[in-house]
């Protein structure tokens, strides 16, 4: 280990800015005389201790709790000293400073962003899916989130992929011990019924593949862009969402000149909803850059809304739009504005078949989404249209927050396992590659909890935790 990793560390771990309570949190190895040097005595372990923080020329610099966590029983595995005072940037800066300077002698040093976390997966304290869930239940945003980080966190989604992982080993040890004794001849595939055996790992693995599909939804969320020409009531829709007057609306054609953002929450699943400029030809240069940025957003969208107005409708350039966007991207046509319809919009005849269509559409039977941002009608059957789009299955298991990388991961192994399967179709000839395709998908499950994972990615992950933690 090298001095700059194994050195001792010091932060604040509370968020900047004033507070009631602050903390600073120092770790390392042999913490024992550093801490009798601050307090002229020893503390006993995981008591709170109330004394004064003092400089080296004996002036209190704040009073508070001391708490002092031998290893390997603490946060990072390593000694943990923790000052808990007042809550403002100045005393706690100076409580900081206090402790570098008394640790300058062991070569005690800043912390980085995520240090904390990350001598903890080092000293085998967590996994890395669980370092990665205390990032995740810091930045939640809904009780949903906050609940799946604490799963993942607790080694809900850890025990799920190890076992799995266990299982493959399992099986590696037979298809291995096959291979170094090939005199004996046996037909391995049959004797130890390795086709059911790897169709059971198949199952379990897209039981897990389902649940963190749901875990990464309820991470990421959908990028939810509100498409169409000008005045077709895209910030309307936008408010009526988010249950705010975050848009501006008005009657006029191109109010909305740039991209407005907001996220909101639908059975605990955050979506970022963007409304944009209306897509038309225009001259006015201004407008003409928030129709490009109307373009940008739609290129990156997961869904796009594409709104058209039922009480003023424009087939043509509405057909134009929609020819281009993009491929392979969840498109929506909602019929806005159906209260028009209903109250008597333009050419509206009393008892017509227009009638009757609006009145289908908020049944739900017609085959498009017909909404009225003004009313409300329509808006609970979108709101299931994304989660639907999304995969959300509410009443499934709850699932574990989840990332990417971990749906990649298991994708991966559930690419190996399937090749392992194309090759038990054959016969015992190709053991050894049957062999190999069953390496790889545990590789691919280590690589979730860190047994198998380079420093390039550790440092990404933990780069992005706030420092103190």
């Amino acid at each position: 280990m090298s001095p700059f990793v194994s050195a001792p560390i010091a932060a604040i771990a509370t968020a900047p800015g004033r507070g009631g309570v602050g903390i600073v949190r120092v770790s390392g190895r042999d913490l024992g005389a550093f801490v009798r040097g601050l307090f002229q005595r020893d503390l006993t372990p995981r008591h709170a201790h109330l004394l004064p923080f003092r400089d080296g020329d004996g002036e209190v610099l704040d009073e508070g709790l001391a708490l002092f966590f031998p290893a390997p029983h603490s946060y990072t595995g390593e000694d943990v000293l923790e000052l808990q005072g007042h809550g403002g940037p100045a005393v706690l800066r100076r409580v900081l400073d206090l402790c570098l300077r008394a640790g300058a002698d062991l070569g005690m040093r800043l912390a980085e962003p995520g240090e904390f976390t990350q001598r903890a997966f080092l000293n085998d304290r967590i996994d890395l899916a669980q370092a990665e869930a205390v990032a995740d239940l810091i930045e939640a945003t809904s009780d949903a989130a906050a609940r799946g980080a604490m799963a993942s966190l607790s080694g809900v989604f850890s025990a799920r992929v190890t076992a799995l992982a266990d299982r493959i080993v399992h099986l590696r040890m037979l298809v291995e011990a096959t291979l170094d004794f090939p005199e004996e001849e046996i037909d391995f595939l049959e004797k130890y019924q390795a086709r059911p055996l790897l169709q059971g790992l198949r199952d379990e693995l897209d039981a897990i593949l389902a649940q963190t599909r749901q875990g990464v939804i309820l991470r990421e969320g959908l990028h939810v862009v509100l498409a169409g020409r000008p005045n077709v009531g895209k910030s309307s829709l936008l408010n009526a969402l988010a249950g705010d007057e975050v848009a501006i609306v008005t009657p006029i054609a191109g109010t909305t000149r740039d991209k407005v953002v907001q996220e909101i929450h639908i059975e605990g699943v955050p979506l970022h909803v963007v409304d944009t400029a209306g897509l038309r030809e225009t001259d006015d240069p201004v407008e003409k850059i928030g129709i490009g940025r109307t373009w940008q957003e739609i290129a990156k969208a997961d869904v796009i809304l594409h709104l058209v107005d039922a009480g003023a409708p424009d087939e043509d350039m509405d057909a134009g739009i929609a020819e281009k966007l993009p491929r392979g991207v969840p498109v929506v046509k909602v019929v806005n504005k159906i209260d028009l319809e209903a109250a008597g919009g333009p050419g509206h005849v009393p008892g017509s078949a227009q009638d009757a269509l609006a009145l289908r559409s908020q049944a739900g039977i017609d085959g498009t989404l017909r909404i009225s941002a003004k009313t409300g009608a329509g808006l609970d059957r979108l709101r299931k249209a994304l989660l639907d789009i999304a995969g959300w299955n509410p009443g499934g298991e709850s699932p574990w927050l989840a990332r990417e990388r971990h749906l990649r991961a298991l994708q991966d192994a559930s690419d190996h396992l399937q090749l392992a399967t194309e090759h038990a179709a054959l016969d015992d000839r190709v053991l050894d590659l049957f062999a190999e395709e069953l390496r790889l998908a545990h590789d691919s499950l280590g690589s979730i909890t860190g047994r198998f994972t380079s420093d390039d990615l550790l440092g990404e992950i933990f780069s992005s935790f706030c420092i103190g933690k």
